[in-house]
């Protein structure tokens, strides 16, 4: 039964994603307003974000632990920006709420609550980040845990 709400909340969290506006100017990163690339880190994988506007965005991302648990991660996102002065190129704190499932042999979900910097590289198509999101597990369980991590996103 357990796996049957953590599926479910997992269609639910992409669900949500697919309602995002496709009339979002491009950010200025010489690409749009989408991008994919991978994160490196506890989990590590695939991360996508797609800019509702210049100042929110979602973030998903389907990635698997390297500690050993032999467990999938999927994760979404709703983020706010808050831009900071550079020379070159845009860097942006950002902060959020999401969720996020994990599969493994005994399956959980919780919520998270992401906050880090977001730099995009001045006329590229490429930003990074580095994110650190402690997380509130509710089932089947309640329990604390935190993800970090570092990545590369290609916007098109």
């Amino acid at each position: 039964m357990n796996v049957l709400k953590l599926t479910f909340c997992t269609i639910i969290l992409f669900l949500g994603t697919l309602s995002i506006s496709s009339k979002v100017q491009a950010q200025q990163t010489g690409g749009g307003k989408t991008g994919v690339g991978i994160m490196i880190g506890e989990p590590s994988g695939i991360s996508l974000k797609s800019w509702n506007n210049s100042n929110t965005a979602w973030d998903l991302g389907l990635a698997w632990s390297l500690s050993g648990k032999d467990a999938i991660h999927v994760h979404a996102d709703y983020l706010w920006h808050k831009w900071l002065d550079v020379e070159k190129g845009e860097l942006a704190f950002y902060y959020g709420i999401g969720g996020r499932v994990v599969f493994t042999d005994d399956p959980f979900a919780g919520v998270r609550v992401p906050f880090g910097l977001n730099y995009l590289i001045e006329d590229s198509p490429v930003g990074v980040f580095f994110e650190l999101a402690p997380i509130l597990d509710f089932l089947p369980d309640t329990d604390g845990d935190v993800n970090g991590s570092l990545g590369v996103r290609f916007y098109f």
